[in-house]
């Protein structure tokens, strides 16, 4: 769990979330990704292929002839930031994650 425990005078303790919402933005246009779709067009431009070999539950993406694959939830409303700073560590000088 992340956050930070608050003690209320009352005795309650809390555990509040300060973390904000997340963003991948693309730098070239300094659009927000907001549909798989979109981040796939760009991954596209610069040789990243869909990989269907995998998890029938992950979007993947492949870049031939490395290594390196980005595993996605194929639900982008479970897209988070340990996606987003996986893409941003993949194809540097890309992506930028910012705080929403």
């Amino acid at each position: 769990m992340a956050g930070v425990w608050v003690f209320r005078p009352d005795g309650v303790i809390n555990l509040e979330n300060h973390q904000g919402k997340k963003a991948l933005v693309h730098l070239a246009t300094g659009k927000i990704v907001s549909s798989y779709s979109s981040l796939e067009q760009i991954l596209k431009q610069f040789g990243w292929e869909r990989y269907n070999g995998g998890d029938p539950d992950f979007l993947q993406f492949h870049k031939p002839p490395t290594i390196d694959l980005i595993s996605l939830p194929r639900d982008f409303s479970r897209f988070g930031s340990v996606q987003m700073f996986d893409i941003v560590v993949k194809c540097p000088n890309t992506f930028h994650v910012r705080d929403m």
